[in-house]
Parts: structure tokens; C-alpha cells; sequence
């Protein structure tokens, strides 16, 4: 139980590290990433007025295929979805997750798609 109270305490300090440097705005908000084992959620979020812009996420997807290449169609839709907005550039928020895998792919996915970060 400790191990796990440990492991849980070095995550948040790694995503308020990560948050500290990264602030979004209504010109460029922060596309916040948070995986669990099965799905990945995204979401651009205005923090100068505390508002969800748009979100997507691989559980309402009806995709099949390896969790990467999902990631990347999520990373797909929340760039279509800030086109709708009228959103070109953005600030990646990666949270306590390392530049890594899934993480990467929804970034290589929403670059595809003209999203600059």
C-alpha cells in the first residue's frame, strides 16, 4: 500500500511540474492528455476562463486496432474538431505521462491534421 501511495504522490508532482510551464488561452489552448489502461482522452481547455473547449476520447470510437493506432485517429479528431473552432495552434499538455507511445501518437496524429503546437 505505501509503494502505491508513493508511486500515485511522484505522479501528481510530475503533472503539476508539467502544468506549471504550460498555460492556455482562448487563442491556444492546452490539449490536455490523460490515458487509462483501455481508453485515451483528449481535450483542449481554455484555463483563462476554466472551460472544456472540445473533447474526444477512444471510448466513444468505434475503431478497432492496437492502442497506438487508435491514439493516433483520437489525435485525428480533436484536430478536426478545433478546425471547427477556428483553433490552428495549440499547447501540449502530456499531464504525468512521458513523451512516449500513445502520448506521441495522439500529438503525430493532430500535426497530421495541420494542428501546430
Amino acid at each position: 500500500m505505501k509503494k502505491r501511495k508513493l508511486v500515485n504522490k511522484k505522479r501528481i508532482r510530475r503533472a503539476v511540474r508539467v502544468r506549471a510551464k504550460v498555460k492556455g488561452s482562448a487563442e491556444t489552448p492546452r490539449l490536455s492528455v490523460f490515458r487509462s489502461h483501455k481508453n485515451i482522452y483528449v481535450q483542449l481547455i481554455d484555463d483563462s476562463s476554466g472551460k472544456t473547449l472540445a473533447s474526444v476520447s477512444s471510448y466513444k470510437m468505434k475503431e478497432k486496432g492496437k492502442k497506438s493506432e487508435i491514439a493516433k485517429k483520437v489525435g485525428e479528431a480533436i484536430a478536426e474538431e478545433a478546425k471547427k473552432l477556428g483553433i490552428g495552434k495549440v499547447v501540449f499538455d502530456r499531464g504525468s505521462y512521458r513523451y512516449h507511445g500513445r502520448v506521441a501518437e495522439i500529438a503525430t496524429g493532430a500535426r497530421s491534421k495541420g494542428l501546430k503546437f
